[in-house]
């Protein structure tokens, strides 16, 4: 089926269909059961608003993969565990607000279900270096549970506003099972335009409209979990398959701007001896409504970003350009990022200028009117407060 795009696009439309009517009918059961983010404190939200849309999207692809019966194994028993978990760690930290080791032990003990259990895991780097060997040995276990933890939170931590995070994680989804097709990995492929179609069905009710200017609903802390994590087994699926290899390269670019952020932050959070689960405003999509986007401007600028960068390394990789040039730009590109936002009001700056920028492309565009209205953004890149949650 995954070979026929026809029947991929209608799979794909269902799934969303399927998810956007689970978050809908969802709703009345967070307002009884007090599954809310509330507007208080850190957050910047009009109304108490549910935060049922991972619940939502997991439980449209338990209906789908109920419907369209697989081969159960081992690695996919330890994904539906380790999800599983997550899922239920997460909607009670959405309701308790746990402390953060709680969610870190949950993340941990579901990695090692996928190790252990699924036989799912990173062995081999040596594609990444340009080398036929360099496998982890010892060091493959806590690499890939530090990996794993590491998706999920950049996930978390991304989302900050509507329609962020499932934006980018739609992206790389997309990307992930467009890879997983061309490499003849059809199994891995059907999971990722699965999950891919049950998040567009969340953006359905989370993405910013013009005519709607918040969010049903929210991912929640169980969503962005259960999402990083789908995304950690199907990357590590991919990257890590002799028989369909895909380049782990390939996959850091897949879905740079939470793991850019989330390294950059996390690193100089440590380094001002401060706990890397603190809350602050210097995450991009902060830092980019602070000089004058949108929060859909920045949705749809930070998608745009993801999905060229991934295609263009995607092609890269075609032409044969080296996979170290392509980690090295990588790596090039985390270091920019910590220099730039060294300083609070350069980051802001940048991006103030990238949107006058814009502003201009879309002036000689012929949208003048709209453009009128951007030209000027109101830039206050102060000191930072505390982190809002909208996503």
């Amino acid at each position: 089926m995954i070979g026929e795009p026809v029947l991929v696009a209608l799979g794909v439309f269902a799934t969303a269909l399927v998810a956007w009517a689970m978050i809908w009918l969802l709703q009345p059961l967070a307002h009884r059961f007090g599954l809310l983010d509330h507007p208080k404190g850190r957050k910047d939200h009009a109304a108490p608003t549910p935060v049922t849309g991972g619940l939502g999207i997991a439980l449209s692809l338990l209906l789908l993969f109920a419907l369209v019966p697989l081969p159960m194994t081992l690695g996919k028993l330890a994904y539906l565990l380790g999800a599983g978990l997550l899922l239920l760690v997460g909607l009670l930290d959405d309701h308790h607000d746990l402390r953060w080791w709680w969610r870190i032990l949950a993340q941990v003990v579901a990695a090692l279900l996928m190790v252990y259990l699924g036989g799912v895991r990173i062995e081999q780097l040596g594609p990444a270096f340009g080398l036929p060997d360099l496998s982890l040995g010892v060091l493959s276990v806590p690499f890939t549970v530090f990996a794993t933890v590491g998706l999920i939170n950049a996930i978390n931590m991304i989302d900050g506003a509507d329609g962020i995070a499932g934006s980018l994680v739609a992206a790389a989804l997309a990307m992930l099972a467009a890879a997983a097709w061309y490499a003849g990995n059809d199994g891995v492929a059907f999971v990722a335009a699965a999950i891919f179609g049950a998040t567009l069905g969340f953006l359905l009710h989370n993405f910013p409209l013009p005519w709607r200017s918040r969010a049903r609903v929210f991912l929640g802390n169980a969503g962005s979990a259960f999402l990083g994590y789908s995304i950690a087994w199907i990357v590590f699926r991919l990257t890590q398959n002799d028989g369909h290899p895909v380049n782990p390269v390939l996959a850091l670019w897949l879905i740079p701007i939470p793991v850019i952020d989330c390294l950059v932050l996390i690193v100089r959070r440590i380094r001002q001896r401060r706990s890397p689960f603190s809350a602050d405003r210097d995450h991009i999509h902060h830092l980019m409504r602070d000089a004058g986007f949108s929060t859909l401007q920045v949705a749809l600028t930070l998608t745009a970003f993801s999905l060229l960068t991934g295609l263009a390394v995607g092609q890269a990789m075609r032409l044969d350009v080296p996979n170290p040039l392509l980690l090295g730009l990588f790596l090039l590109a985390c270091t920019a990022w910590c220099v730039l936002t060294l300083k609070r009001e350069r980051a802001c700056a940048f991006f103030a200028a990238m949107h006058r920028g814009l502003a201009v492309v879309r002036e000689r565009a012929g949208a003048k009117a709209g453009a009128e209205a951007i030209m000027e953004p109101a830039v206050d890149c102060g000191e930072p407060g505390l982190e809002s949650k909208g996503g």
